[in-house]
């Protein structure tokens, strides 16, 4: 028996012909859809729910806090040290004139900022070599899951933890003629007299160095850490099968691989090198070393721009301005040869 069907008509909407079914944001008309799109950036009419009501003003809205931290801690005292530089003011205030370039003048005449310079420099090509090296064959070391080796690792990044005051002081009483590393080398006759760790100009700088390697290997460690565990395991594994010894898979499969993560510890390390100030015052004391031959910049600018009886602000911002440049420019060149090395 054959069945017969009955064609229904479509039953009409409550709201009218064309409009929305409930739940859903109308278009607006293709007016509005132009003005919205001009107006409006990001996710316009074509987007649809709530993206297509949503004011531009509300992202910046939760960036104001950090921009204006930002503003008041970052930006606001970089173009102030930029404008004091060219004045003769004083570290209390007080009355103050602009004297143009003669501070950027004296600065390139004063024997103390070209030595401040050098040992800064100086601190930086040794330390930034070696840390970037160092915490790399850490890295290797502590990778494997051997018995035991969660001591190790826990070990190594303790230094990270303490402060840089404590550790000065671990160091001093180290390195004093009396300390524990003199006396050791005396009993066992290794030398007759104290080696003078905290008097000598260069052994002071050289120990300064080797506080600021051992406090921050356990946490360039950790960078490298991350790093190595993006290394395939199957090159080692291939190299090893081919006859390749544990150094020449090192330098040519370890090295490629953790590359980027060696520029940027060299980028930070250079940086923090340059700003180094509580080694140098904490082995050397308050006048950085005998007659001030271990300052570094940052000691050399509080020495000049903020005592209160002698000091020149303005001096010292111009040297912050110098500090700054050679900062920038080891930060470029990093960033340089980032490139070349990707390309």
């Amino acid at each position: 028996m054959a069945q017969h069907t009955v064609d229904q008509a479509p039953v009409p909407s409550p709201l009218g012909a064309g409009a929305p079914r409930p739940g859903t944001v109308p278009e607006p008309p293709g007016r509005l859809r132009r003005v919205l799109r001009s107006v409006v950036p990001g996710p316009t009419a074509d987007a649809g729910g709530a993206a297509l009501y949503r004011r531009w003003w509300l992202p910046w809205l939760w960036m104001t806090p950090a921009i204006i931290g930002a503003t008041v801690f970052g930006v606001f005292p970089f173009l102030n040290t930029i404008l004091v530089s060219f004045t003769d003011a004083k570290p209390l205030g007080g009355v103050y004139k602009l004297v143009g370039l003669d501070n950027y003048t004296r600065m390139l005449g004063d024997s103390d900022f070209w030595l401040a310079t050098r040992n800064s420099v100086l601190y930086a090509l040794i330390v930034v070599p070696l840390m970037v090296l160092l915490p790399l064959l850490l890295a290797v070391l502590v990778e494997k899951n051997l018995p035991g080796i969660g001591f190790f690792r826990s070990a190594f990044y303790t230094p990270v933890l303490a402060s840089s005051v404590v550790v000065g002081l671990s160091w001093q009483w180290l390195l004093s003629d009396q300390g524990l590393v003199n006396t050791w080398l005396q009993k066992a006759h290794i030398i007759r007299e104290a080696i003078p760790f905290l008097s000598d100009s260069w052994l002071i700088l050289l120990s300064a160095m080797g506080l600021t390697l051992w406090k921050g290997l356990g946490w360039y460690m950790i960078f490298y850490l991350a790093a190595l565990g993006n290394v395939p395991k199957e090159l080692h594994e291939a190299a090893a099968v081919d006859g390749a010894g544990p150094a020449r898979r090192f330098w040519h499969i370890t090295v490629p691989g953790v590359r980027q993560s060696m520029m940027l510890v060299g980028t930070l390390t250079g940086i923090g090198s340059l700003r180094v100030f509580t080694e140098i015052y904490m082995l050397g004391g308050s006048t950085g070393g005998p007659g001030g031959a271990d300052r570094t910049l940052p000691f050399y600018i509080r020495d000049v721009g903020l005592d209160p009886l002698t000091g020149n602000a303005g001096y010292g911002a111009a040297v912050s301005v110098a500090l700054f440049a050679l900062t920038l420019g080891l930060t470029l060149l990093a960033q340089r040869l980032t490139k070349e090395d990707e390309g």
